[in-house]
């Protein structure tokens, strides 16, 4: 009797424990983190070969998969966690080669071409261009450099040194050597169509021109040199012309800081042979009609049938055009209220492929599609639809097929294709690559697929965020509000094509596994909501018009049933660590604890010498206005009211955000009593290069969350 009542308890006891361990979907944050990241999708000028790289837990590889099974195999070994990103990949038109960097922090805003050293050695990693042979036999460090691009010979490579031109054999038959010297800094090499001749951009500070090499006995030639900025050259098919953007030099009076100005450029077509040029087209003299900041800027093409393409804002959205190469009226490709983003122009230069946030679901304005349009006719087709994602198409070679990235459902990231003859049908026919690379320990099933939420901020603009329900059975849940960086960024109703992001997302899967509801808030200056949303009134220094977004999600979570509003923290890293800072100094009755990742405090630092201009006579006539509002919207002018704990968080290589912004108002919080933790990650930059310290970091922000919010 007594074996049975044990029996029984026991069986009770172990039933409530699995349900309840289903009902918190609880698992680890290692688990969540554990996802193959890929990045630099591309695909072989001819034939059928894509290549892609892998970041597995700080482990960063090439992979490569070639038709028409698309096996993928890893081709690089490079096993250890040292931060050493892989960039620039490109395939030889002859598809025996990849080229690409090993080493560096690329995307950020400065000193993006230094070594990264995240393990402190005394001798620290060099960046370093590479060639490896697609079947993975030989691979060459062909020398230290930038910007690598391959002939469309496929025997040398071009790539930028010290400012100039440089080239190296493909093979290392031949050791690197300067190219050629230019006054300035030279940029944006571009072979010509049959590798005869490179274009490129030479920066003279107020002023650069586009060039033209030919050879070592030939001069230079400068295409229609001016007082204008030229830049952006793109190689017409016959090789006999260029096309690039125009953009005005510097000079002229001081502008007022606070007050928006148009910002003028124009497309160019210029002869090689004579080195005369004509204005093919102008954007309209609005603000809107500003160069666009979205991915890729102008994204110029020297396309068929003629026709030059672009992206421009000029009529409230990133949209696609076409022009004459003659010049003439830009023909709208993309109209509608939805982005362009991540452009392509296929083999045979006819169509345009790119991800856009539309589609049939409304939805689909916080996701990515596929979509596609020929160059001269505006008839957009959204070939994939669902709350799965892609993005950053490429077509192979032999135009039978388009390969992207893809999120299904809760299943991360990963590299897919689909054949062209079944694009329309791109939801049932894709093939996913690469499935086997996530863990089994990876929890798919576990994660909570996030809800659009959509609000108002107080001046009535329409504010788009991602909600993460919290698991368990509290009735009264702890939240956190989640505040991406840039600004010029959108989370998504999924993965985010940004591994930085994506990390974030994760993170926000795991707080929500234990017990927090996240709401993930898309702020005005970000993306994806159209021109007037991207360049809002007064935001950033000139007056933080987007805090009160902020401020708006954490009062939309206060008002919820399930959630306690006392008990609502905030997060965010860059400029999300600096919307944190504002929201703990600005209100922390609404945010009872936060944690700033490399933010800022003060936005008034650096101001006076980019646009006072000291040195001048005339003097910027708002400055002083301009320096009392970029005060206004600092953390640091807040501080009195600054009450809740915070715990700061900042790699000490960070080269986006000075590390001085860190200890600075990490010393006033002090000073004043604040309850302040410290986290300093030593020789990582600003987007953890290392595995290890993005998993530090993201375990300190969990758990002083864990420890200031749950009861």
């Amino acid at each position: 009797m007594k074996r049975t009542s044990i029996t029984f308890i026991i069986s009770v006891f172990l039933t409530f424990l699995i349900t309840f361990q289903g009902n918190t979907q609880s698992f680890k944050l290692e688990d969540v983190k554990g996802y193959p990241f890929p990045t630099n999708l591309i695909a072989s000028a001819t034939g059928a070969k894509i290549a892609w790289s892998f970041d597995e837990q700080g482990k960063r590889n090439i992979y490569v998969a070639e038709g028409p099974d698309f096996k993928p195999r890893k081709l690089t070994n490079y096993n250890t966690d040292d931060g050493q990103e892989i960039s620039s990949l490109s395939i030889s038109a002859d598809g025996k080669w990849l080229v690409f960097i090993r080493g560096g922090d690329h995307g950020s805003n400065w000193d993006d071409a230094a070594p990264v050293n995240v393990n402190s050695a005394p001798q620290a990693p060099k960046v370093q261009i590479h060639a490896i042979s697609f079947d993975g036999s030989k691979q060459l460090a062909l020398g230290e450099g930038e910007n690598p691009i391959i002939s469309p010979k496929s025997d040398v490579i071009l790539f930028t040194k010290s400012g100039q031109a440089w080239t190296a054999a493909i093979d290392g038959s031949t050791p690197a050597k300067q190219l050629f010297t230019a006054r300035g800094t030279t940029s944006e090499l571009k072979w010509s169509p049959d590798g005869a001749a490179i274009a490129f951009v030479s920066n003279r500070q107020s002023h650069s021109f586009i060039g033209i090499y030919v050879d070592q006995k030939t001069p230079i030639k400068w295409i229609d040199p001016s007082f204008y900025r030229d830049r952006s050259p793109r190689w017409s098919p016959d090789g006999n012309a260029v096309a690039f953007v125009r953009t005005a030099g510097a000079g002229g009076a001081p502008d007022a800081i606070l007050i928006p100005k148009h910002q003028p450029w124009s497309i160019w077509n210029g002869d090689v042979n004579t080195g005369k040029a004509f204005q093919v087209w102008k954007a309209p003299e609005t603000l809107a009609g500003s160069p666009p900041r979205t991915h890729g800027g102008t994204n110029l093409h020297w396309a068929a049938n003629n026709r030059i393409v672009f992206l421009s804002s000029h009529d409230g959205w990133p949209h696609l055009y076409s022009v004459p190469t003659s010049g003439g009226n830009a023909l709208s490709l993309s109209p509608g209220n939805f982005m362009a983003e991540h452009i392509t122009l296929s083999p045979d230069k006819k169509w345009l492929y790119f991800s856009a946030n539309t589609g049939k679901d409304k939805k689909d304005i916080d996701r990515r599609h596929i979509a596609r349009v020929t160059v001269d006719k505006a008839a957009v087709e959204v070939l994939s639809s669902g709350t799965n994602m892609e993005w950053t198409p490429v077509l192979t070679g032999d135009s039978k097929h388009i390969a992207f990235i893809t999120a299904i459902g809760q299943q991360p990231p990963l590299p897919a294709l689909v054949a062209i003859d079944q694009a329309t049908k791109l939801d049932k026919n894709l093939k996913v690559l690469s499935t086997e690379n996530i863990p089994v320990t990876f929890p798919t099933n576990k994660l909570t697929a996030p809800e659009q939420v959509i609000f108002k901020a107080p001046d009535g603009v329409t504010i788009h965020a991602q909600l993460f329900k919290g698991q368990g059975k509290a009735s009264k849940k702890p939240a956190i509000v989640y505040i991406h960086g840039g600004p010029s960024r959108q989370m998504l109703l999924g993965w985010n094509y940004s591994e930085y992001y994506t990390n974030a997302y994760a993170l926000n899967q795991y707080l929500a596994s234990q017990g927090f509801t996240v709401l993930s808030v898309n702020y005005r200056l970000g993306i994806g909501y159209g021109y007037d949303f991207h360049s809002a009134k007064n935001g950033g220094s000139a007056g933080a018009s987007e805090y009160q977004d902020i401020k708006a999600a954490g009062e939309w979570l206060a008002s919820q049933k399930d959630i306690d509003p006392a008990r609502i923290g905030v997060y965010g890293g860059s400029y999300g660590g600096y919307l944190t800072n504002m929201a703990l100094a600005k209100d922390s009755k609404l945010f009872a604890a936060g944690v700033s990742i490399h933010g800022l405090g003060d936005m008034t630092i650096g101001r006076r010498n980019r646009n006072a201009l000291m040195d001048r006579y005339e003097k910027v006539p708002d400055l002083e206005q301009a320096q009392k509002v970029a005060w206004q919207s600092s953390p640091n002018a807040f501080l009195d009211t600054w009450k809740s704990p915070v715990l700061i968080i900042h790699g000490d290589d960070d080269r986006n955000v000075e590390f001085s912004q860190s200890t600075d108002i990490y010393k006033r919080l002090v000073e004043k009593g604040i309850l302040t933790e410290a986290m300093v990650i030593v020789d990582d930059t600003h987007h953890w290069m290392k595995y290890e310290n993005v998993m530090k970091v993201n375990q300190a922000t969990a758990e002083f969350f864990i420890k200031h919010l749950k009861k």
